[in-house]
């Protein structure tokens, strides 16, 4: 695949190659337009979601900079607002940050408006629990290498992404986590501890849900690696897999449902919440 192709699967779709992701202020800045278009035309959010029938909350998402504005909406937009085409001519000048691959952008604009999230880390400490440091260390440890300014503009993207979790209502979230990953010391041994101290810190957080997969099972669940199961506002289930070539956004009620079970039989596997907090301080006292 050449870089920004996509191909349908049939759980969804596939996202192979990389491209460049929208700045976020520049996304913020068409989404002010857009609200001041909306307003003068006399729109609330509800009714222009309805007319496109995409809901209340993307409309809402877009204005405040949280989506990206699709070229094809924008389009429409112009049409039904009467802006002579000035939404679509905002979308074409904004400036590029190759921050994000295309095929995990689809997913981040899930991530952003779900109301729930479980993820299986099998690899490294999921994303949204990282630490600044652990954050760099993984990005340092990409083959081929990021150059520094890379890794500065992906360490921060990443960052930013936490504030999901600090929400005042925060989507319900689960964490399973392979012990293997927590016996790593990616980017040594002060990141090691710094990720163990925010992790322990994460496990006493009301509506976080965090059980770590000890070692030594005689069965194992997730050995086809890590995903993650998110449930959107309007109560639609998605899974995402990554893998070394792209990743799959699956909407298909079927590949979901397998994952679902995957996902029940790992919770089960896994340590009760109360153990995972307990090693975690073992390993705190080991390191």
């Amino acid at each position: 695949m050449r870089d920004g192709e996509r191909t349908r699967t049939a759980g969804g779709f596939r996202l192979m190659g990389t491209t460049t992701r929208r700045n976020a202020s520049a996304m913020r800045m068409v989404g002010a337009l857009l609200a001041l278009y909306r307003q003068s035309a006399g729109h609330t959010q509800k009714s222009l979601g309805e007319r496109f029938v995409i809901g209340e909350q993307q409309i809402a998402s877009i204005e405040q900079g949280r989506r990206p504005l699709k070229p094809d909406l924008a389009e429409q937009l112009d049409d039904l607002l009467d802006t002579k085409g000035a939404l679509s001519v905002a979308l074409s000048r904004m400036p590029e940050v190759d921050l994000v691959p295309l095929w995990a952008e689809e997913y981040l604009d899930r991530e952003r408006e779900a109301i729930a999230i479980s993820v299986y880390g099998s690899l490294a400490v999921p994303g949204q629990l990282q630490t600044e440091a652990y954050a760099r260390a993984v990005f340092r440890s990409r083959v081929p290498v990021y150059d520094e300014e890379e890794i500065e503009q992906l360490v921060a993207s990443r960052m930013q992404r936490q504030d999901i979790l600090r929400r005042k209502v925060p989507p319900t979230t689960s964490f399973v986590v392979w012990e293997a990953v927590l016996r790593d010391r990616l980017g040594g041994r002060d990141v090691y501890v710094e990720q163990l101290r925010k992790l322990r810190e994460y496990a006493d957080v009301p509506g976080i849900t965090l059980q770590v997969l000890p070692l030594g099972r005689t069965s194992h669940a997730g050995l086809d690696g890590p995903f993650v199961l998110l449930e959107t506002p309007e109560h639609q289930r998605v899974a995402y897999m990554e893998t070394h070539r792209g990743s799959q956004l699956i909407a298909d009620p079927d590949g979901v449902g397998i994952l679902t079970q995957k996902y029940a039989m790992l919770r089960t596997q896994a340590l009760n919440t109360e153990d995972t907090r307990d090693l975690l301080d073992r390993l705190r006292g080991e390191a």
